[in-house]
């Protein structure tokens, strides 16, 4: 299997940036990392050997990106308005320069969004937001609304709301979000939510779901049993949604 690293130094978020990418062809995969993960987590937990065959075979290729998470939505010590802030240069980051080095690396026209966990957020905040972009969206054990508190899991804003905060939850912009050329985008994509039933988010995946219906968004919702929010879950599922 073909490995890259490659490493700069990113004008939207004056710092330096890695990421990994694995294949030679195929699909573009655009993969986020977990909360507060690195770049290079996937493949330590063998997600990415999972998926071996499919990159081996040139059906696709993985760019598996890292995350500023620990500067933005779990940056506590920070005011909201500041995390929310820091996002959005993330968010330019993806958009200005990792997918011009995607399009660099592989002309391949399709391109897919991908996440577990938080990483799922990621993929599906940024591919509904730019639906001209992306062909696909595989959203694994994700969270859709990050101000929701749950169990232990807190409003990563911490009550702070304005429309950068909208139009960053997915659950909020979604049920509003008007005829025109940004849905007509988001109906064309081929969309994979996958959810444990015992996940603490999974009524908001179900919810989610009904939305992406009641908007006229085909996609595929998946329940597996139990919580199934771990590395071992997702070597499962990726290779049965990508």
């Amino acid at each position: 299997m073909k490995r890259e690293y490659h490493k700069w130094y990113s004008p939207n978020l004056n710092r330096d940036m890695e990421l990994l990418v694995f294949g030679h062809a195929g699909a573009r995969v655009l993969m986020f990392p977990t909360r507060t993960a690195r770049f290079f987590d996937y493949e330590n937990w063998r997600v990415i050997e999972s998926l071996r065959d499919y990159i081996e075979q040139g059906w696709i290729q993985v760019f598996t990106v890292d995350s500023v998470d620990t500067e933005s939505f779990y940056c506590f010590w920070a005011p909201p308005a500041g995390r929310i802030q820091r996002h959005n240069q993330y968010e330019n980051y993806i958009l200005r320069e990792v997918l011009p080095l995607t399009k660099q690396i592989n002309p391949n026209l399709h391109l897919m969004s991908v996440g577990c966990s938080m990483g799922a957020y990621h993929a599906m905040n940024i591919a509904l937001r730019h639906p001209q972009w992306f062909g696909s969206i595989i959203a694994l054990s994700g969270r859709f609304d990050l101000t929701l508190q749950v169990d232990h899991f807190q409003d990563l804003l911490s009550g702070h709301y304005n429309d950068d905060v909208y139009y960053h939850m997915p659950s909020h912009y979604m049920p509003k979000m008007s005829e025109g050329e940004q849905l007509h985008h988001i109906r064309r994509m081929r969309i994979r939510i996958a959810c444990g039933k015992d996940d603490p988010f999974y009524q908001n995946n179900k919810e989610f779901s009904a939305t992406l219906w009641d908007k006229g968004v085909w996609h595929d919702f998946y329940e597996w049993e139990g919580e199934a929010h771990r590395a071992r879950f997702w070597r499962q599922m990726l290779p049965l949604y990508i």
